[in-house]
Protein backbone atom coordinates (compact mmCIF):
# COMPACT_ATOMS: atom_id res chain seq x y z
CA UNK A 1 0.00 0.00 0.00
CA UNK A 2 2.88 1.77 0.78
CA UNK A 3 4.45 1.32 -2.09
CA UNK A 4 2.09 2.29 -3.99
CA UNK A 5 1.26 5.82 -2.46
CA UNK A 6 4.55 6.71 -3.48
CA UNK A 7 4.60 5.57 -6.76
CA UNK A 8 1.04 7.34 -7.33
CA UNK A 9 3.09 10.50 -6.27
CA UNK A 10 5.70 10.25 -8.26
CA UNK A 11 3.07 10.52 -11.38
CA UNK A 12 1.15 13.37 -9.84
CA UNK A 13 3.10 16.39 -8.44
CA UNK A 14 1.88 18.16 -5.01
CA UNK A 15 0.20 21.18 -6.64
CA UNK A 16 -1.74 18.20 -9.08
CA UNK A 17 -2.73 16.60 -5.38
CA UNK A 18 -3.74 19.57 -3.94
CA UNK A 19 -5.91 20.85 -6.88
CA UNK A 20 -7.55 17.02 -6.55
CA UNK A 21 -7.93 17.39 -3.02
CA UNK A 22 -8.58 20.92 -1.75
CA UNK A 23 -11.50 20.78 -4.84
CA UNK A 24 -13.12 17.17 -3.55
CA UNK A 25 -13.19 18.99 0.23
CA UNK A 26 -14.84 22.21 -1.15
CA UNK A 27 -17.06 20.60 -3.39
CA UNK A 28 -18.66 18.59 -0.60
CA UNK A 29 -18.89 22.25 1.58
CA UNK A 30 -21.13 23.89 -0.97
CA UNK A 31 -22.78 20.29 -1.92
CA UNK A 32 -23.88 20.55 1.84
CA UNK A 33 -24.32 24.25 2.07
CA UNK A 34 -27.01 23.66 -0.95
CA UNK A 35 -28.98 20.90 1.22
CA UNK A 36 -29.03 22.55 4.17
CA UNK A 37 -29.84 26.15 3.47
CA UNK A 38 -31.52 28.07 5.73
CA UNK A 39 -35.44 28.98 4.91
CA UNK A 40 -35.70 31.39 8.36
CA UNK A 41 -34.18 33.41 11.02
CA UNK A 42 -33.70 30.57 13.22
CA UNK A 43 -32.29 28.26 10.79
CA UNK A 44 -29.74 31.28 9.99
CA UNK A 45 -28.99 31.71 13.55
CA UNK A 46 -29.27 28.81 15.53
CA UNK A 47 -29.25 25.84 13.12
CA UNK A 48 -33.66 25.62 13.38
CA UNK A 49 -32.53 24.51 16.89
CA UNK A 50 -32.33 20.72 16.41
CA UNK A 51 -28.62 19.71 16.21
CA UNK A 52 -28.00 16.40 17.64
CA UNK A 53 -25.61 16.25 20.24
CA UNK A 54 -22.61 14.75 17.92
CA UNK A 55 -23.01 16.39 14.87
CA UNK A 56 -22.65 19.80 17.15
CA UNK A 57 -19.94 18.32 18.90
CA UNK A 58 -18.43 17.87 15.98
CA UNK A 59 -19.03 21.15 14.33
CA UNK A 60 -17.79 22.97 17.83
CA UNK A 61 -14.69 21.18 17.49
CA UNK A 62 -14.13 22.35 13.92
CA UNK A 63 -15.27 26.08 14.96
CA UNK A 64 -13.31 26.00 17.61
CA UNK A 65 -9.54 24.34 15.95
CA UNK A 66 -8.93 27.25 13.56
CA UNK A 67 -6.14 27.80 11.82
CA UNK A 68 -4.33 28.72 15.09
CA UNK A 69 -4.70 25.44 16.05
CA UNK A 70 -4.24 23.42 13.18
CA UNK A 71 -1.41 25.24 11.99
CA UNK A 72 0.34 27.98 14.29
CA UNK A 73 -0.04 26.03 17.56
CA UNK A 74 2.63 23.43 16.24
CA UNK A 75 4.58 26.09 14.86
CA UNK A 76 4.69 27.43 17.83
CA UNK A 77 5.94 24.72 20.09
CA UNK A 78 8.34 23.72 17.76
CA UNK A 79 10.24 27.50 18.16
CA UNK A 80 9.28 28.47 22.00
CA UNK A 81 9.81 24.65 23.23
CA UNK A 82 8.05 24.44 26.75
CA UNK A 83 7.32 28.04 26.76
CA UNK A 84 4.88 27.10 23.57
CA UNK A 85 2.83 24.97 26.00
CA UNK A 86 0.41 27.63 27.34
CA UNK A 87 -1.45 27.67 24.54
CA UNK A 88 -2.15 23.82 24.88
CA UNK A 89 -3.13 24.49 28.77
CA UNK A 90 -4.89 27.71 28.07
CA UNK A 91 -6.67 27.15 25.35
CA UNK A 92 -7.60 23.01 26.84
CA UNK A 93 -8.36 24.21 29.89
CA UNK A 94 -10.82 27.07 28.49
CA UNK A 95 -12.99 24.52 26.59
CA UNK A 96 -13.16 22.96 30.30
CA UNK A 97 -14.39 26.19 31.50
CA UNK A 98 -17.10 26.66 28.77
CA UNK A 99 -18.56 23.23 29.06
CA UNK A 100 -18.84 22.95 32.37
CA UNK A 101 -19.58 26.76 33.72
CA UNK A 102 -20.96 28.31 31.00
CA UNK A 103 -23.16 26.28 28.15
CA UNK A 104 -25.87 24.62 30.35
CA UNK A 105 -26.89 27.77 31.45
CA UNK A 106 -26.49 29.85 28.67
CA UNK A 107 -28.42 27.02 26.55
CA UNK A 108 -31.15 27.40 29.28
CA UNK A 109 -31.49 31.19 29.09
CA UNK A 110 -32.22 30.78 25.48
CA UNK A 111 -31.13 33.06 23.23
CA UNK A 112 -29.20 33.37 19.84
CA UNK A 113 -26.07 35.19 20.48
CA UNK A 114 -24.24 36.44 23.48
CA UNK A 115 -24.84 40.52 22.70
CA UNK A 116 -28.59 39.01 22.85
CA UNK A 117 -27.94 37.42 26.58
CA UNK A 118 -26.21 40.51 27.38
CA UNK A 119 -29.12 42.98 26.67
CA UNK A 120 -31.90 40.63 27.67
CA UNK A 121 -29.82 39.74 31.16
CA UNK A 122 -28.89 43.31 31.62
CA UNK A 123 -32.41 44.85 30.54
CA UNK A 124 -30.50 47.07 28.78
CA UNK A 125 -30.05 48.38 25.00
CA UNK A 126 -27.00 50.39 25.43
CA UNK A 127 -25.63 46.82 27.46
CA UNK A 128 -26.92 45.07 24.28
CA UNK A 129 -24.85 47.46 22.59
CA UNK A 130 -21.83 47.44 24.40
CA UNK A 131 -21.91 43.43 23.61
CA UNK A 132 -21.95 44.33 20.01
CA UNK A 133 -19.39 46.28 19.90
CA UNK A 134 -17.21 44.03 21.95
CA UNK A 135 -18.29 40.67 19.54
CA UNK A 136 -17.61 42.50 16.38
CA UNK A 137 -14.13 43.65 17.93
CA UNK A 138 -13.22 40.11 19.64
CA UNK A 139 -14.77 38.14 15.90
CA UNK A 140 -12.62 40.69 13.45
CA UNK A 141 -9.43 40.05 15.43
CA UNK A 142 -10.39 36.12 15.67
CA UNK A 143 -10.73 36.28 11.85
CA UNK A 144 -7.67 37.75 10.47
CA UNK A 145 -5.98 34.87 11.95
CA UNK A 146 -7.75 32.79 10.22
CA UNK A 147 -7.35 34.64 6.77
CA UNK A 148 -4.17 34.75 6.98
CA UNK A 149 -3.82 31.00 7.38
CA UNK A 150 -5.94 30.48 4.38
CA UNK A 151 -3.61 32.85 2.52
CA UNK A 152 -0.86 30.78 3.33
CA UNK A 153 -1.87 27.25 2.23
CA UNK A 154 -2.98 28.81 -1.31
CA UNK A 155 0.61 31.13 -1.63
CA UNK A 156 2.17 27.48 -0.89
CA UNK A 157 0.26 24.59 -2.40
CA UNK A 158 -1.77 26.41 -5.08
CA UNK A 159 1.51 28.46 -6.18
CA UNK A 160 -0.80 31.74 -5.92
CA UNK A 161 -0.40 35.09 -4.40
CA UNK A 162 -1.06 35.25 -0.98
CA UNK A 163 -4.06 38.17 -1.31
CA UNK A 164 -5.72 36.19 -4.26
CA UNK A 165 -5.70 32.88 -1.67
CA UNK A 166 -7.51 35.15 1.08
CA UNK A 167 -9.63 36.35 -1.50
CA UNK A 168 -10.54 32.52 -2.93
CA UNK A 169 -11.25 31.36 0.44
CA UNK A 170 -13.28 34.43 1.33
CA UNK A 171 -15.69 33.45 -1.70
CA UNK A 172 -15.70 29.78 -0.83
CA UNK A 173 -16.86 30.59 3.29
CA UNK A 174 -19.31 33.83 1.74
CA UNK A 175 -21.19 30.99 -0.23
CA UNK A 176 -22.16 28.38 2.40
CA UNK A 177 -22.02 30.91 5.06
CA UNK A 178 -24.99 33.25 3.71
CA UNK A 179 -26.42 30.69 2.14
CA UNK A 180 -26.68 28.28 4.68
CA UNK A 181 -26.27 30.37 8.07
CA UNK A 182 -26.00 28.46 10.60
CA UNK A 183 -27.54 25.22 9.43
CA UNK A 184 -25.02 25.11 6.20
CA UNK A 185 -22.49 25.76 8.63
CA UNK A 186 -23.14 23.47 11.56
CA UNK A 187 -23.03 20.66 8.60
CA UNK A 188 -20.29 21.95 6.47
CA UNK A 189 -18.10 22.12 10.38
CA UNK A 190 -18.87 18.10 10.85
CA UNK A 191 -17.28 17.57 7.54
CA UNK A 192 -14.06 19.88 7.89
CA UNK A 193 -13.92 18.23 11.34
CA UNK A 194 -13.19 14.67 9.53
CA UNK A 195 -11.13 16.57 6.84
CA UNK A 196 -8.87 18.37 8.92
CA UNK A 197 -8.47 15.55 12.12
CA UNK A 198 -7.55 12.74 9.00
CA UNK A 199 -5.04 15.63 7.64
CA UNK A 200 -3.11 16.38 10.74
CA UNK A 201 -3.09 12.95 12.16
CA UNK A 202 -2.02 10.58 9.26
CA UNK A 203 1.46 12.84 8.61
CA UNK A 204 1.81 12.84 12.39
CA UNK A 205 1.35 8.72 12.11
CA UNK A 206 3.49 8.62 9.76
CA UNK A 207 6.62 10.38 10.74
CA UNK A 208 6.09 8.72 13.65
CA UNK A 209 7.05 5.78 12.72
CA UNK A 210 9.98 7.38 10.41
CA UNK A 211 11.33 8.32 13.51
CA UNK A 212 10.64 6.13 16.23
CA UNK A 213 8.79 2.88 14.94
CA UNK A 214 6.23 4.01 17.45
CA UNK A 215 2.75 4.49 15.05
CA UNK A 216 1.06 6.62 18.41
CA UNK A 217 2.72 10.20 18.13
CA UNK A 218 1.70 10.84 21.14
CA UNK A 219 3.74 8.22 22.85
CA UNK A 220 6.45 8.53 19.63
CA UNK A 221 7.90 11.89 20.43
CA UNK A 222 9.28 10.19 24.02
CA UNK A 223 10.53 7.32 22.70
CA UNK A 224 13.78 6.12 21.35
CA UNK A 225 14.55 6.66 18.31
CA UNK A 226 14.66 4.18 15.60
CA UNK A 227 18.01 3.99 14.15
CA UNK A 228 19.63 2.43 17.16
CA UNK A 229 21.17 4.34 18.89
CA UNK A 230 19.26 3.98 22.09
CA UNK A 231 18.97 7.77 22.39
CA UNK A 232 15.51 9.64 22.88
CA UNK A 233 14.10 11.71 20.54
CA UNK A 234 13.54 14.81 23.08
CA UNK A 235 17.54 14.15 24.04
CA UNK A 236 18.14 14.57 20.49
CA UNK A 237 16.20 17.84 20.02
CA UNK A 238 17.76 18.98 23.06
CA UNK A 239 21.10 18.40 21.95
CA UNK A 240 20.69 20.07 18.55
CA UNK A 241 19.42 22.76 20.12
CA UNK A 242 21.92 23.84 22.37
CA UNK A 243 24.43 23.17 19.87
CA UNK A 244 23.04 25.94 17.71
CA UNK A 245 23.07 28.22 21.05
CA UNK A 246 19.03 27.82 21.35
CA UNK A 247 17.53 26.93 25.05
CA UNK A 248 17.46 23.39 25.47
CA UNK A 249 13.88 22.64 24.18
CA UNK A 250 12.63 21.12 26.90
CA UNK A 251 13.36 24.34 29.11
CA UNK A 252 10.80 27.15 29.70
CA UNK A 253 12.38 30.94 29.13
CA UNK A 254 9.30 32.64 30.06
CA UNK A 255 8.35 34.09 33.40
CA UNK A 256 5.95 32.32 35.54
CA UNK A 257 3.51 34.85 36.01
CA UNK A 258 3.89 35.80 32.04
CA UNK A 259 3.09 32.09 31.78
CA UNK A 260 0.20 32.53 34.54
CA UNK A 261 -1.15 35.68 32.52
CA UNK A 262 -1.15 33.75 29.40
CA UNK A 263 -3.14 30.81 30.30
CA UNK A 264 -5.59 32.10 32.32
CA UNK A 265 -6.23 35.05 29.32
CA UNK A 266 -6.52 32.12 26.69
CA UNK A 267 -8.68 29.92 29.36
CA UNK A 268 -11.53 32.35 30.45
CA UNK A 269 -11.22 34.45 26.87
CA UNK A 270 -12.46 30.98 25.62
CA UNK A 271 -14.84 30.98 28.25
CA UNK A 272 -16.34 33.77 26.50
CA UNK A 273 -15.91 33.40 22.66
CA UNK A 274 -19.06 34.03 20.84
CA UNK A 275 -18.84 32.31 18.08
CA UNK A 276 -17.74 28.90 20.47
CA UNK A 277 -21.27 29.97 22.62
CA UNK A 278 -23.39 29.58 20.03
CA UNK A 279 -22.57 26.46 19.23
CA UNK A 280 -24.62 25.53 22.12
CA UNK A 281 -27.94 27.20 21.24
CA UNK A 282 -28.05 24.73 18.60
CA UNK A 283 -29.05 21.68 20.53
CA UNK A 284 -32.69 21.09 21.99
CA UNK A 285 -32.35 20.78 25.55
CA UNK A 286 -29.71 21.76 28.15
CA UNK A 287 -28.86 17.65 28.72
CA UNK A 288 -27.97 17.89 24.41
CA UNK A 289 -25.37 21.11 25.44
CA UNK A 290 -23.28 19.26 27.60
CA UNK A 291 -23.28 16.21 25.89
CA UNK A 292 -22.27 18.02 22.77
CA UNK A 293 -19.59 20.12 25.19
CA UNK A 294 -18.44 16.74 26.54
CA UNK A 295 -17.91 14.95 23.37
CA UNK A 296 -16.13 18.56 21.50
CA UNK A 297 -13.75 18.48 24.11
CA UNK A 298 -13.06 14.98 23.39
CA UNK A 299 -12.74 15.29 19.53
CA UNK A 300 -10.83 17.89 20.27
CA UNK A 301 -8.20 16.50 22.41
CA UNK A 302 -7.02 13.96 19.50
CA UNK A 303 -5.52 16.91 18.08
CA UNK A 304 -4.25 19.02 20.64
CA UNK A 305 -2.52 15.67 22.38
CA UNK A 306 -0.49 15.28 18.84
CA UNK A 307 0.26 19.02 18.75
CA UNK A 308 3.40 18.68 21.23
CA UNK A 309 4.82 15.37 19.01
CA UNK A 310 4.36 17.63 15.36
CA UNK A 311 6.17 19.94 16.51
CA UNK A 312 9.00 18.39 17.62
CA UNK A 313 8.92 16.31 14.46
CA UNK A 314 9.29 19.43 12.71
CA UNK A 315 11.59 21.06 14.78
CA UNK A 316 14.03 17.85 14.51
CA UNK A 317 13.60 17.34 10.82
CA UNK A 318 13.96 21.10 10.18
CA UNK A 319 17.24 21.32 12.10
CA UNK A 320 18.83 18.01 9.99
CA UNK A 321 17.76 18.69 6.56
CA UNK A 322 19.27 22.46 6.75
CA UNK A 323 21.16 23.92 9.34
CA UNK A 324 24.95 23.77 8.28
CA UNK A 325 23.99 22.72 4.26
CA UNK A 326 24.99 24.10 1.30
CA UNK A 327 22.50 26.36 -0.16
CA UNK A 328 23.01 24.97 -3.20
CA UNK A 329 21.95 21.63 -2.11
CA UNK A 330 18.46 22.63 -0.16
CA UNK A 331 15.54 20.25 -0.94
CA UNK A 332 12.79 21.67 -3.71
CA UNK A 333 10.58 21.95 -0.24
CA UNK A 334 12.74 24.89 0.61
CA UNK A 335 13.04 26.46 -2.75
CA UNK A 336 8.67 26.73 -2.90
CA UNK A 337 8.61 28.50 1.15
CA UNK A 338 11.22 30.91 -0.12
CA UNK A 339 8.52 31.89 -3.15
CA UNK A 340 6.26 32.32 -0.48
CA UNK A 341 8.64 35.07 1.71
CA UNK A 342 8.24 32.69 4.81
CA UNK A 343 11.68 31.17 4.93
CA UNK A 344 14.26 33.60 4.15
CA UNK A 345 18.09 32.71 3.79
CA UNK A 346 20.83 35.29 3.67
CA UNK A 347 24.27 34.12 3.43
CA UNK A 348 26.18 36.66 5.69
CA UNK A 349 29.34 35.33 5.96
CA UNK A 350 29.32 33.88 2.16
CA UNK A 351 30.57 30.25 2.82
CA UNK A 352 27.72 28.95 1.10
CA UNK A 353 26.37 27.45 3.98
CA UNK A 354 23.21 27.60 5.94
CA UNK A 355 24.05 28.69 9.24
CA UNK A 356 21.27 28.52 11.36
CA UNK A 357 22.09 29.59 14.54
CA UNK A 358 20.68 31.66 18.28
CA UNK A 359 22.94 34.56 17.55
CA UNK A 360 21.00 36.88 15.03
CA UNK A 361 24.12 38.77 14.30
CA UNK A 362 25.32 35.35 12.85
CA UNK A 363 21.73 33.60 12.28
CA UNK A 364 21.38 33.58 8.25
CA UNK A 365 18.09 31.56 8.31
CA UNK A 366 14.64 33.06 8.97
CA UNK A 367 11.43 30.37 9.29
CA UNK A 368 7.85 31.64 10.13
CA UNK A 369 6.23 29.81 12.64
CA UNK A 370 3.29 29.47 10.62
CA UNK A 371 5.03 26.99 8.13
CA UNK A 372 6.04 24.00 10.29
CA UNK A 373 2.93 21.82 10.06
CA UNK A 374 2.78 22.52 6.62
CA UNK A 375 6.17 21.80 5.93
CA UNK A 376 6.51 19.28 8.13
CA UNK A 377 5.39 16.19 5.46
CA UNK A 378 7.73 17.71 2.85
CA UNK A 379 10.70 17.74 4.45
CA UNK A 380 9.61 14.29 6.04
CA UNK A 381 9.75 13.26 2.07
CA UNK A 382 6.08 11.64 2.81
CA UNK A 383 4.46 11.00 -0.54
CA UNK A 384 2.74 14.03 -2.33
CA UNK A 385 -0.53 13.56 -1.24
CA UNK A 386 0.08 13.60 2.17
CA UNK A 387 1.10 17.04 1.67
CA UNK A 388 -1.74 18.25 -0.11
CA UNK A 389 -4.30 16.70 2.03
CA UNK A 390 -2.70 18.81 5.14
CA UNK A 391 -3.15 21.76 2.78
CA UNK A 392 -6.97 20.76 2.92
CA UNK A 393 -6.66 20.10 6.25
CA UNK A 394 -5.51 23.79 7.66
CA UNK A 395 -7.94 25.04 4.37
CA UNK A 396 -10.66 23.04 6.79
CA UNK A 397 -9.81 24.41 9.97
CA UNK A 398 -9.42 27.88 9.05
CA UNK A 399 -12.66 28.11 6.89
CA UNK A 400 -14.91 26.47 9.69
CA UNK A 401 -13.85 29.12 12.14
CA UNK A 402 -14.09 31.86 9.88
CA UNK A 403 -17.70 31.23 8.43
CA UNK A 404 -18.26 30.67 12.41
CA UNK A 405 -17.10 34.17 13.28
CA UNK A 406 -18.95 35.99 10.40
CA UNK A 407 -21.99 33.92 11.37
CA UNK A 408 -21.49 36.08 14.50
CA UNK A 409 -20.50 39.17 13.30
CA UNK A 410 -23.80 39.15 10.84
CA UNK A 411 -26.09 37.92 13.46
CA UNK A 412 -24.54 40.93 15.52
CA UNK A 413 -25.73 43.30 13.44
CA UNK A 414 -28.74 41.62 11.90
CA UNK A 415 -30.47 40.75 15.00
CA UNK A 416 -28.97 42.31 18.19
CA UNK A 417 -28.37 45.95 16.30
CA UNK A 418 -31.10 46.11 13.78
CA UNK A 419 -34.13 44.01 14.84
CA UNK A 420 -33.73 44.55 18.55
CA UNK A 421 -32.81 48.38 18.64
CA UNK A 422 -33.13 50.06 14.78
CA UNK A 423 -36.10 48.44 13.66
CA UNK A 424 -38.17 46.36 15.75
CA UNK A 425 -40.86 45.58 13.65
CA UNK A 426 -38.88 44.20 10.87
CA UNK A 427 -40.32 41.36 9.25
CA UNK A 428 -38.65 37.64 9.50
CA UNK A 429 -37.59 37.95 5.54
CA UNK A 430 -36.15 41.47 6.25
CA UNK A 431 -34.02 40.23 8.69
CA UNK A 432 -32.85 37.37 7.09
CA UNK A 433 -31.77 39.72 4.56
CA UNK A 434 -30.53 41.99 6.52
CA UNK A 435 -28.28 39.05 8.30
CA UNK A 436 -26.96 37.96 4.86
CA UNK A 437 -25.68 41.37 3.63
CA UNK A 438 -24.20 41.88 7.31
CA UNK A 439 -22.21 38.74 6.16
CA UNK A 440 -21.39 39.82 2.66
CA UNK A 441 -20.32 42.98 4.32
CA UNK A 442 -17.96 41.32 6.94
CA UNK A 443 -16.37 39.11 4.56
CA UNK A 444 -14.82 42.31 2.94
CA UNK A 445 -13.51 43.60 5.87
CA UNK A 446 -12.45 40.22 6.82
CA UNK A 447 -10.62 39.72 4.00
CA UNK A 448 -8.99 43.08 4.46
CA UNK A 449 -7.12 42.04 7.69
CA UNK A 450 -6.28 38.65 6.11
CA UNK A 451 -4.65 41.01 3.72
CA UNK A 452 -3.27 42.67 6.47
CA UNK A 453 -3.07 40.93 9.49
CA UNK A 454 -1.12 42.11 12.77
CA UNK A 455 0.86 39.15 13.74
CA UNK A 456 1.24 35.64 12.77
CA UNK A 457 -2.01 33.62 13.26
CA UNK A 458 -1.55 32.28 16.65
CA UNK A 459 -0.36 35.64 17.91
CA UNK A 460 -2.96 37.45 16.53
CA UNK A 461 -5.92 34.53 17.87
CA UNK A 462 -4.35 35.50 21.30
CA UNK A 463 -5.35 38.81 21.26
CA UNK A 464 -8.65 38.23 20.45
CA UNK A 465 -9.03 35.84 23.07
CA UNK A 466 -7.58 38.71 25.14
CA UNK A 467 -10.23 40.98 23.80
CA UNK A 468 -12.80 38.25 24.91
CA UNK A 469 -11.55 37.58 28.25
CA UNK A 470 -11.50 41.53 29.29
CA UNK A 471 -15.19 41.94 27.73
CA UNK A 472 -17.42 39.14 27.96
CA UNK A 473 -16.58 36.79 30.51
CA UNK A 474 -17.32 38.56 33.92
CA UNK A 475 -20.30 40.08 32.36
CA UNK A 476 -21.82 36.33 31.66
CA UNK A 477 -20.29 34.89 35.04
CA UNK A 478 -21.94 37.89 36.81
CA UNK A 479 -24.73 37.53 34.95
CA UNK A 480 -25.77 33.82 35.51
CA UNK A 481 -24.02 33.74 39.52
CA UNK A 482 -25.25 36.66 40.88
CA UNK A 483 -28.58 38.01 40.29
CA UNK A 484 -28.08 41.40 42.20
CA UNK A 485 -25.51 42.26 39.14
CA UNK A 486 -27.10 45.50 37.41
CA UNK A 487 -26.54 46.46 33.92
CA UNK A 488 -24.70 49.83 35.38
CA UNK A 489 -21.96 47.33 36.57
CA UNK A 490 -21.88 45.33 33.65
CA UNK A 491 -21.76 47.82 31.49
CA UNK A 492 -18.98 50.14 33.02
CA UNK A 493 -16.97 46.83 33.41
CA UNK A 494 -17.00 46.05 29.71
CA UNK A 495 -16.55 48.81 28.77
CA UNK A 496 -13.29 49.54 31.01
CA UNK A 497 -11.84 45.87 30.47
CA UNK A 498 -11.96 46.10 26.57
CA UNK A 499 -10.61 49.50 26.94
CA UNK A 500 -7.82 48.67 28.90
CA UNK A 501 -7.24 45.86 26.70
CA UNK A 502 -7.26 47.93 23.79
CA UNK A 503 -4.61 50.51 24.49
CA UNK A 504 -2.54 47.50 25.30
CA UNK A 505 -2.49 45.79 22.26
CA UNK A 506 -1.82 49.08 20.51
CA UNK A 507 0.77 50.65 22.84
CA UNK A 508 2.74 47.20 22.89
CA UNK A 509 2.18 45.63 19.40
CA UNK A 510 1.53 47.92 17.29
CA UNK A 511 4.08 50.20 18.70
CA UNK A 512 1.38 53.28 19.36
CA UNK A 513 1.37 55.81 22.33
CA UNK A 514 5.91 55.59 22.56
CA UNK A 515 5.41 51.93 22.12
CA UNK A 516 8.03 49.82 24.35
CA UNK A 517 9.75 46.46 24.62
CA UNK A 518 9.35 43.05 26.44
CA UNK A 519 11.03 45.18 29.26
CA UNK A 520 8.67 47.96 29.35
CA UNK A 521 5.49 45.15 29.94
CA UNK A 522 2.96 46.15 32.65
CA UNK A 523 4.00 43.70 35.56
CA UNK A 524 6.38 41.74 33.15
CA UNK A 525 3.00 40.17 31.26
CA UNK A 526 2.68 40.29 27.53
CA UNK A 527 -0.17 41.62 25.29
CA UNK A 528 -1.21 38.12 25.09
CA UNK A 529 -1.65 37.70 28.77
CA UNK A 530 -2.91 41.35 29.37
CA UNK A 531 -6.87 39.81 28.76
CA UNK A 532 -6.25 38.21 32.72
CA UNK A 533 -5.67 41.76 34.10
CA UNK A 534 -8.21 43.83 32.11
CA UNK A 535 -10.29 40.56 33.27
CA UNK A 536 -10.02 41.51 36.59
CA UNK A 537 -10.24 45.08 36.00
CA UNK A 538 -13.52 44.10 34.19
CA UNK A 539 -14.88 41.86 37.51
CA UNK A 540 -13.74 45.02 40.21
CA UNK A 541 -15.81 48.09 38.08
CA UNK A 542 -18.63 46.06 37.91
CA UNK A 543 -18.76 44.97 41.36
CA UNK A 544 -18.10 48.28 42.62
CA UNK A 545 -20.44 50.18 40.50
CA UNK A 546 -22.89 47.38 41.05
CA UNK A 547 -22.80 48.59 45.16
CA UNK A 548 -23.64 52.21 44.26
CA UNK A 549 -26.44 51.44 41.76
CA UNK A 550 -30.13 50.35 42.13
CA UNK A 551 -30.46 46.51 41.59
CA UNK A 552 -31.56 44.83 38.83
CA UNK A 553 -35.61 44.71 38.68
CA UNK A 554 -37.33 41.53 40.14
CA UNK A 555 -38.49 39.55 36.96
CA UNK A 556 -34.82 39.74 35.94
CA UNK A 557 -33.90 38.21 39.63
CA UNK A 558 -36.05 35.48 38.74
CA UNK A 559 -34.85 35.00 35.23
CA UNK A 560 -31.15 34.29 36.84
CA UNK A 561 -32.52 32.07 38.94
CA UNK A 562 -34.68 29.81 37.08
CA UNK A 563 -31.31 29.28 34.54
CA UNK A 564 -29.49 27.91 37.72
CA UNK A 565 -32.19 25.36 38.92
CA UNK A 566 -31.18 22.23 37.54
CA UNK A 567 -35.03 20.42 37.84
CA UNK A 568 -36.43 19.93 34.68
CA UNK A 569 -33.14 20.85 32.64
CA UNK A 570 -33.62 17.80 30.45
CA UNK A 571 -36.62 19.02 29.30
CA UNK A 572 -35.67 22.72 28.97
CA UNK A 573 -37.97 24.87 26.86
CA UNK A 574 -36.64 26.88 23.42
CA UNK A 575 -37.71 30.51 24.82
Amino acid sequence: MMVNSILMSQVLDVQTWTYIIVGLTFTIYIGIAIWSRAASTKDFYVAGGGVSPLANGMATAADWMSAASFISMAGIISFAGYDGAVYLMGWTGGYVLLALLLAPYLRKFGKFTVPDFIGDRYYSNTARFVGVICALLVSFTYVAGQMRGVGLVFSRFLEVDINTGVMIGMFIVLFYAVLGGMKGITYTQVAQYCVLIFAFMVPAIFISIQMTGNPIPQLGFGDKLADGSGMYLLDKLDGLSTELGFAEYTEGSKSMIDVFAITLALMVGTAGLPHVIVRFFTVKRVKDARKSAGLALLLIAILYTTAPAVSVFARTNLIETVSGKPYSNVPEWFKKWELTGLITFTDKNEDGNIQYLADQDKNELVVDNDIMVLANPEIAKLPNWVIALVAAGSLAAALSTAAGLLLVISASVSHDLIKKMINPNISENGELIAARLSAVVAVGVAAYFGIHPPGFVAATVALAFGLAAASFFPAIILGIFYKRMNKEGAIAGMVVGISSMILYMLKFKFGWFGGGGKSDWWFGISPEGFGSVAMILNFTVSIIIMKFTPAPPEDVQEIVENIRIPSGAGEASNH
